[in-house]
C-alpha cells in the first residue's frame, strides 16, 4: 500500500510538471506571437533573389527591421512586375533600379521615389561559354568577339539588358542587327541557356556567376560593368504618397537598411551566415566566391546615399539605348531626407 502511494505521488508530480511546462511553453509562444503581431508588416518586391540584395536579407535575419518595429517580407516578382506590384499596392516598397521607377512614373500621378541606396555598382557581368572567352579586353577585341553572338541579355527593359545594349552601342555594334539578343523574362534561366547551347554569352550576377562556374558552364566573367564606378543599380523605393502619409514607417525602414549596410561592411562572418541561409543550395566554395566578389567590387553602398552622379549614369544608359525618351530630375526620382536623418542618429 505504501509503495502504491509513492508511485501515485510520482505520477502526480510528473503530470504537474508536464502541465507547468506546457503552461510556460504556451505562455512563451503567446508572448512571441503577441510580439510578432505588434510589428508592422511590410512587403518589399524584388525582381529576383540575388546575393546583391544581401543587406536587405541581413536587415531581416539580424533583426534590424524588427528593432524598428517592422516585419518585412520579400516578394519575388519577376518579369518587371516588382515595380508594378508597388504601383498596384501589392507591395509597400521595391528593390530595383531607379530607371525602372522612371519608366513606371510616366503618366503616374503617384510616382515611385527612391529613398535609400543598396547596390551602388552596376552589378552585371558578361560570361562566355567555357573556353570561348575573348583573349583580350580592348574595344576592338570585344567588338570582334561579340559580333554575331547569341547573347542572353535578360528581360527587355531591365537594367542588365540595357547595360548589354549600351556596351554594344559603345563598341559600334547594332544590338538589333549585329548580335542576336535573347530576352527571357525569367532571369533564373541564365545558366541553363548557356549550358544547353541556346546562348553563347550571358549577363548575370551572383549567385548565377558562381553557379555557372561550379557547373563548368563558364569561367570568370570576361566583362564587368562595375568598372563604371558609382551607379544607382538597386535602391529601395516607395510611392510618393507613402512618403507623405507615413514618413515614420519609411524612416524606420531606411534606418534598418542603413544599419545593415554598415554591418555588412564590418562583419563578414555574419554576412556569410546570412548568405548561406538565403542561398542554401550554393556550395561553400560558390558562396565564398560570391561574397569575395561583392567586397572586391565594392558592390554595396556604405551609407545609403544615392548621388546625382550615380543616378545620372543609370539614366544615361536608358537614354542612350532609346528605351527612355523623356526628361528626369534628381529630385523627381530621389529623396535622401530619410538617409540623412538616419545618419544623425
Amino acid at each position: 500500500m505504501k509503495l502504491k502511494k509513492v508511485k501515485l505521488s510520482a505520477v502526480l508530480l510528473l503530470v504537474s510538471s508536464i502541465i507547468l511546462l506546457a503552461g510556460c511553453s504556451n505562455k512563451e509562444s503567446a508572448e512571441a506571437a503577441a510580439g510578432k503581431e505588434g510589428l508592422k508588416k511590410l512587403v518589399i518586391a524584388e525582381p529576383l533573389h540575388y546575393t546583391g540584395y544581401l543587406p536587405l536579407y541581413v536587415a531581416q535575419r539580424e533583426g534590424y527591421f524588427a528593432e524598428e518595429g517592422l516585419e518585412v517580407e520579400m516578394l519575388q516578382a519577376t518579369g518587371g512586375t516588382h515595380v508594378t506590384s508597388v504601383v498596384s499596392g501589392d507591395a509597400w516598397g521595391v528593390i530595383g533600379g531607379p530607371e525602372s521607377n522612371a519608366l513606371a512614373n510616366t503618366g503616374n500621378s503617384d510616382p515611385i521615389i527612391s529613398v535609400s541606396n543598396v547596390v551602388n555598382r552596376a552589378n552585371v557581368y558578361l560570361m562566355a561559354k567555357k573556353g570561348t572567352a575573348p583573349a583580350g579586353s580592348s574595344d576592338e577585341e570585344l567588338k570582334a568577339f561579340l559580333q554575331d553572338k547569341k547573347i542572353n541579355a535578360g528581360r527587355h527593359g531591365g537594367t542588365p539588358n540595357l547595360l548589354t545594349q549600351y556596351l554594344l552601342l559603345e563598341l559600334g555594334l547594332d544590338p538589333q542587327k549585329d548580335v542576336r539578343l535573347l530576352e527571357p523574362a525569367d532571369g533564373s534561366t541564365v545558366v541553363a541557356m548557356v549550358q544547353q547551347g541556346a546562348a553563347d554569352i550571358a549577363n548575370g550576377a551572383e549567385p548565377q556567376i558562381s553557379d555557372g562556374m561550379d557547373k563548368g558552364v563558364w569561367d570568370e566573367p570576361f566583362y564587368k560593368f562595375h568598372d563604371m564606378g558609382d551607379y544607382a543599380y538597386s535602391v529601395l523605393s516607395v510611392k510618393k504618397s507613402t512618403l507623405e502619409k507615413d514618413p515614420e514607417t519609411v524612416q524606420k525602414a531606411v534606418n534598418a537598411v542603413v544599419k545593415a549596410l554598415k554591418a555588412i561592411q564590418e562583419d563578414k562572418t555574419m554576412a556569410m551566415k546570412v548568405l548561406k541561409a538565403e542561398f542554401p543550395t550554393l556550395s561553400d566554395t560558390a558562396a565564398q566566391a560570391a561574397l569575395d566578389r561583392a567586397y572586391e567590387d565594392q558592390l554595396w553602398s556604405p551609407d545609403g546615399i544615392i548621388s546625382e552622379e550615380a543616378l545620372d549614369k543609370d539614366m544615361n544608359v536608358m537614354i542612350k539605348t532609346g528605351i527612355y525618351k523623356g526628361e528626369y530630375t534628381y529630385d523627381g526620382l530621389v529623396d535622401m531626407q530619410f538617409v540623412k536623418k538616419s545618419a544623425e542618429k
